[in-house]
């Protein structure tokens, strides 16, 4: 993020330091996408992600509360 800070300050001459917020505003409205890597880490670890995977997420995943009454409302909870 710091190079497109640098080419946009250069680029349009500009003194001030801009926030990695503002980049990413002048980026979408422009039109440029936001790019994943091209390549994984080398340093990943299949085995340890696919543990992970089947170990970990389901306790992660299953751990959100059970759908109850609730409201939308933050100073009157349960008001109808």
């Amino acid at each position: 993020m710091a190079r497109v800070q640098t080419v946009i300050r250069r680029r349009l001459r500009l003194s001030l330091s801009l926030s990695v917020a503002t980049v990413w505003r002048l980026l979408k409205r422009h039109g440029w996408p936001w790019q994943a890597p091209a390549r994984r880490a080398l340093e990943r670890d299949e085995h340890a992600v696919e543990l992970w995977k089947k170990e970990v997420w389901p306790r992660v995943k299953g751990s959100r509360r059970s759908p109850g009454r609730g409201s939308s409302s933050r100073t009157r909870p349960d008001s109808r």
